[in-house]
């Protein structure tokens, strides 16, 4: 966590991946069958790092295993934000252009953190940051094709 969408981005370069678009972020996190929670419909606190159990601080990753996505991916739900490819724009947005933004320069964060609601870290909600702010709610993760 504390970085910028810029080094977020150069690490996944440097290990042969990326990062994720909005679009494969969500996909990731709701799958086929459109999830609320990564684990489910249902809000289950245990299986989250939100706001009400974080002790004020981020937690390990995989801390709570029963939050896992359908594709096996751990914190997809609160912990830290996470930063995505995607510029901030309406959502959905056209299929075929992932970067149209109306000229916007903020990109989308992802995920929920530690210090947000149950609402806020439902697969669906997304958030904006300018991608120069380093920030202790923001992480990453790298996506690599198979």
């Amino acid at each position: 966590e504390s970085i910028t969408w810029f080094e977020a981005r150069d690490y996944c370069e440097l290990r042969g991946g990326r990062l994720p678009t909005e679009r494969e972020w969500e996909y990731a996190a709701r799958g086929p069958s459109n999830l609320i929670y990564p684990w489910g419909n249902e809000f289950v606190a245990d299986n989250v790092v939100y706001r009400d159990n974080n002790n004020n601080q981020i937690a390990n990753v995989g801390s709570r295993p029963n939050g896992v996505s359908w594709v096996g991916a751990m914190d997809m739900s609160g912990n830290v934000w996470e930063w995505v490819s995607s510029f901030y724009g309406d959502y959905p947005y056209d299929e075929n252009d992932e970067s149209v933004s109306d000229n916007n320069t903020d990109l989308v964060l992802r995920g929920g953190a530690w210090n947000s609601s149950d609402y806020n870290v439902r697969s669906a909600d997304r958030m904006w940051e300018t991608p120069t702010v380093p920030n202790h709610l923001i992480g990453f993760r790298c996506l690599r094709s198979q």
